[in-house]
Order: structure tokens, then C-alpha cells, then sequence
């Protein structure tokens, strides 16, 4: 007879990996601009989804475009100048 073992403990011997490092947490919190000005634009477009947009909603889902792209900008520029490690030679 073959016993059926669980397999609990090999799943949650490794839960000290399961967290996230300081690194990632460092990139969320650099990320969280771009991704509330994502949710802005989504919230935006979502009011619009069933009656025709007025003026108004077309310039908050205009606003909230141009804040999605500053802040994808911003943190493209800062990515960017983070990474060179030399700079220019």
C-alpha cells in the first residue's frame, strides 16, 4: 500500500521567498505614478461606456492621457539617467 503524503511543508518551507525584496519594493514605489495615472485614464473611460461622452468626459479622458504619458515620461527619464553607469564619454 502507497501512502499520499502532502505536500504542505515542501510548499511552505520556501515562504521567506514568497515576500518581496527591498529592490522590488523600491520599483513598485517608483512605478505607482504611472500606475495611478493608469487608473485615472481606466476610471475615466469607464464613465463613458454606456451614454454617449459629453465635452467634459472628453477632457478628462484627455487630461488623464496626458497624465498617463508625463508620468510614463518621467519615469522613463529616470530610468534612463539611472542606468548609464558612465555617463557620457
Amino acid at each position: 500500500m502507497t501512502h499520499i503524503v502532502t505536500v504542505q511543508d515542501a510548499v511552505t518551507a520556501f515562504t521567506d521567498w514568497i515576500e518581496p525584496t527591498a529592490a522590488e519594493l523600491d520599483a513598485i514605489e517608483q512605478e505607482m505614478p504611472v500606475v495611478l495615472a493608469d487608473v485615472d485614464l481606466i476610471d475615466a473611460q469607464i464613465i463613458t461606456l454606456d451614454r454617449t461622452p459629453t465635452e467634459l468626459d472628453t477632457q478628462r479622458i484627455r487630461r488623464a492621457r496626458r497624465r498617463l504619458l508625463a508620468a510614463r515620461r518621467e519615469l522613463a527619464n529616470r530610468s534612463a539617467g539611472a542606468s548609464v553607469p558612465g555617463g557620457a564619454a
